[in-house]
């Protein structure tokens, strides 16, 4: 078998360390083709799965996946319960591809709120998991970036009011620590899917200087030459991060 970085025409140097997901589009993948919403979160497993696997075979170290956002709940609850009980599928039915290929599993978000069997299964293929040396998959659920930082700021308070921080020892890389995402570096590249132009409260922190690039396939179409073509358009990019060549 040729070497992955031939056969896709990508230059080893120019992978992104960290690639973060919007997987938008699933309900209008569903609704072009007359079926109920839930349809297109069923048929986002083959999206998912062939992401994983090319992040896995390029070395890619981290990838992030925009889940389920806090304002999520807003939806019907119907559709949440069915996306509930798709995650528990996928946890069940991914597990032993994990494995193989060395992949750890990492949740983030206030995962409080969730159902106990939802957080139960992640907290065991976490634990699983643990040991391997392979892509990280983080799975952000019940997830948003504003929250994020609100909750890194209270624990960063609760330290300072304890006397176990100076405030004159907060900066952006001790504040980082207190962010959901400490150890996992800023995503290098955050792709989204569907065609809209925003990063919708996702990583907000995190993603100041990340390469956006932005794809109108909807999720469930979303395959392994749409993720090439993204790694692609990222190593022909300059990254100053706000200074000059």
């Amino acid at each position: 078998m040729r070497d992955p970085f031939e056969r896709y025409g990508l230059d080893p140097a120019r992978i992104p360390r960290h690639i973060a997901v919007v997987m938008d589009g699933n309900g209008r993948w569903a609704a072009r083709r007359h079926l109920p919403r839930i349809e297109g979160h069923r048929n986002a497993g083959k999206a998912v799965r062939q992401t994983v696997d090319a992040c896995s075979e390029l070395g890619v170290g981290y990838l992030t996946l925009y889940t389920f956002s806090i304002e999520n709940w807003s939806r019907p609850k119907r559709e949440v319960d069915a996306l509930m009980r798709v995650l528990r599928r996928s946890i069940r039915d991914e597990t032993p591809n994990m494995m193989k290929r060395r992949i750890r599993f990492r949740a983030i978000g206030r995962t409080k709120p969730l159902p106990p069997e939802v957080v139960r299964d992640m907290r065991e293929l976490e634990r699983k998991t643990a040991r391997n040396d392979g892509l990280t998959i983080v799975l952000a659920i019940n997830y948003g970036g504003r929250s994020e930082i609100v909750d890194a700021a209270r624990r960063c308070a609760l330290r300072v009011r304890r006397g176990e921080l100076s405030p004159r020892q907060i900066d952006e890389t001790s504040f980082a620590d207190f962010l959901y995402t400490r150890g996992i570096p800023d995503p290098d590249l955050l792709i989204r899917t569907s065609g809209e132009h925003r990063i919708s409260n996702f990583l907000v922190w995190q993603t100041a200087y990340s390469e956006l690039w932005i794809t109108p396939v909807l999720w469930p179409d979303f395959r392994r030459r749409h993720l090439i073509e993204a790694i692609k358009e990222y190593g022909r990019r300059e990254r100053r991060f706000g200074g000059v060549t």
